[in-house]
C-alpha cells in the first residue's frame, strides 16, 4: 500500500499530463492516456489526482506559475511603453501556443467558479499594473501616446493576444485556411499585435 506521495512521481505525472493536454485539450484527454504517457497504472494516478480537473488544475497552476514571472518581470522593467507591448506580446502568444489548452481552461474556470482567480492570485500571484498605468499616463501627458488609460490599453493587449486561441475553427472557417497556415498567422501575431496596437497609440 502506498503510505505517502512521491514528489518525483507528482513531478513526472504532471510532465505526462501536460503533453496529452497539449495535444488532446481538456475535454479530449482520458486519464489511462496521461497514465501510459507517465508510465504509470492507472490506479497510481488517482491516488495522485482524484479526477482529470484536480489534474487540470494542478498542471495549470504549475504551467502558469513558471509564466507569471515574466509578466511580471516586463511589467516592471525601466523600458518604453513600445518596447513592453513587444515583449509581452511576443512572451505572451509564444506560451499560449505552447499551451493552447489554456485560454478556454481558464474561461470555464471563471464561469463555473468564480472564485477561481481569487485562488489563483492567492497561490501563485497576478501581476501589479500600477507602474505600467502610471508610465502610460507619464507618455501621455508627455505626448508619446494618444490619450489612453492603462488598465484600457492592457485589456486591448490581452484580448488581441487571447482572441485567435479561443476561437481557432471559427477563423479558419472565415480566412479559409488549413491548420498549417493557422499555426503561421498565429506565429505572425506575436509581432503584428505589437504593430498594430502601437500604431494605434503613438502620438
Amino acid at each position: 500500500m502506498i503510505k505517502t506521495k512521491d514528489a518525483t512521481t507528482e513531478s513526472l505525472i504532471l510532465e505526462a499530463a501536460n503533453k496529452v493536454f497539449q495535444r488532446k485539450g481538456m475535454d479530449g484527454a482520458r486519464m489511462q492516456v496521461i497514465a501510459d504517457e507517465a508510465g504509470i497504472n492507472k490506479a497510481m494516478l488517482h491516488y495522485y489526482f482524484r479526477s482529470k480537473q484536480q489534474l487540470f488544475e494542478a498542471v495549470f497552476k504549475k504551467t502558469f506559475a513558471s509564466f507569471a514571472p515574466q509578466i511580471i518581470k516586463i511589467l516592471n522593467e525601466d523600458s518604453p511603453i513600445e518596447d513592453k507591448i513587444r515583449s509581452f506580446t511576443f512572451n505572451h502568444i509564444s506560451f499560449i501556443i505552447q499551451h493552447p489548452y489554456l485560454p478556454n481552461f481558464i474561461f470555464q474556470e471563471l464561469n463555473r467558479n468564480t472564485e477561481f482567480i481569487l485562488i489563483i492570485k492567492e497561490e501563485i500571484g497576478l501581476p501589479n499594473l500600477d507602474k505600467f498605468k502610471k508610465q502610460v499616463q507619464k507618455e501621455v501627458e508627455e505626448g508619446v501616446l494618444k490619450p489612453i488609460k492603462g488598465e484600457q490599453l492592457f485589456i486591448n493587449i490581452l484580448a488581441l493576444n487571447i482572441f485567435p486561441f479561443l476561437t481557432g475553427p471559427l477563423i479558419k472557417a472565415v480566412v479559409d485556411i488549413d491548420d498549417i497556415n493557422y499555426n503561421k498567422l498565429l506565429e505572425e501575431r506575436k509581432t503584428e499585435v505589437a504593430n498594430f496596437i502601437i500604431n494605434s497609440i503613438k502620438a
